[in-house]
Formats: structure tokens, C-alpha cells, sequence
């Protein structure tokens, strides 16, 4: 009885041993599973990190762009400023000019007329673009409207009859 007892045990043993080897290759097979899984989504996370590489590089590219169109903006509102600081010089010169020229040339005009001479022609009938009118308007969002800029007008043909002040522009202005 005694080997019997023995020999039950050893069974119960080499059962237990059974039962435990197919527990240790269920867990074996499911380790392996998990290495394949951990192995593919390492895999993955690389290509992840690749491609935020990428879009990081090709954001960096967009920033940059965009900072350049930035600068040039800043640079031709500088630019347009300048220009615009220049023209208002250009337009007040021009403006004292013309003003410094107009009670020369009705001085003038007296003298000559005192001598029977014919008065001498207005700016805007010898040079087209020597006509300093308010009416012409130069606007700028960045320094408002300008009260004079240098207009082009037209020559007056031959034909127009001149007003009594000499001037066939004036007469044309008077009847608009």
C-alpha cells in the first residue's frame, strides 16, 4: 500500500507538472504575443516621431516665411512712409514756390502792362504739369488727405478764347 501511495503521489506530481507546463506555455505564448506587440508598436512610435519631425521641419519652414513676409510688410510700409514724408516735403516746396511765384509773376505782369506789353502766360498754360490745384486730391491711410498735389491738365486748343485775365485755363475753370 505503501507504493501505492507512492506511486498516487507521483502521478498527482507528474499532473500538477502537467498542468503547470500548459500554464507556463499559455503564459509563454501569450509573452511572446506581447514582445511582437510591444516590438510593433516601438516600430510604430518611431514612425510617429519621424513624421512629427517632419511636420515640426516643415512648420519651422512655414514661420520662417511667414517672417520674411513680415519683414518685407515692414519694410515697404517703411518705404511707403519715407515716400510719403518725401512727398508732403515735395508738395509744401512746391507749394512755397508757387505761392513765392504768383505775386512775382502778377508784379510782373503790372509792369509789362503799364509798358502796353501782353501779360505773360499762367504756369498751367505754359507746362502741363506746372498746375498746383486744391482740387486734386492725393489720400494716404497711412498720413490722410493732402490739400494740394500737382495735377495734369489738359492744353487748351487754340480755338479756347482767353479770359480777361489772360488765362484760358482759369475761364474753363470758371465755367466747370
Amino acid at each position: 500500500m505503501a507504493d501505492e501511495q507512492e506511486i498516487m503521489c507521483k502521478l498527482e506530481s507528474i499532473k500538477e507538472i502537467r498542468n503547470k507546463t500548459l500554464q507556463m506555455e499559455k503564459i509563454k505564448a501569450r509573452l511572446k504575443a506581447e514582445f511582437e506587440a510591444l516590438e510593433s508598436e516601438e516600430r510604430h512610435l518611431k514612425e510617429y516621431k519621424q513624421e512629427m519631425d517632419l511636420l515640426l521641419q516643415e512648420k519651422m519652414a512655414h514661420v520662417e516665411e511667414l517672417r520674411l513676409i513680415h519683414a518685407d510688410i515692414n519694410v515697404m510700409e517703411n518705404t511707403i512712409k519715407q515716400s510719403e514724408n518725401d512727398l508732403n516735403k515735395l508738395l509744401e516746396s512746391t507749394r512755397r514756390l508757387h505761392d513765392e511765384y504768383k505775386p512775382l509773376k502778377e508784379h510782373v505782369d503790372a509792369l509789362r502792362m503799364t509798358l502796353g506789353l501782353q501779360r505773360l502766360p499762367d504756369l498751367c498754360e505754359e507746362e502741363e504739369k506746372l498746375s498746383l490745384e486744391p482740387a486734386c486730391h492725393v489720400t494716404s491711410k497711412f498720413i490722410g488727405t493732402h490739400l494740394y498735389a500737382l495735377c495734369v491738365k489738359p492744353r487748351v486748343g487754340p480755338g479756347t478764347p482767353k479770359s480777361q485775365n489772360g488765362s484760358r485755363m482759369n475761364e474753363e475753370r470758371e465755367s466747370t
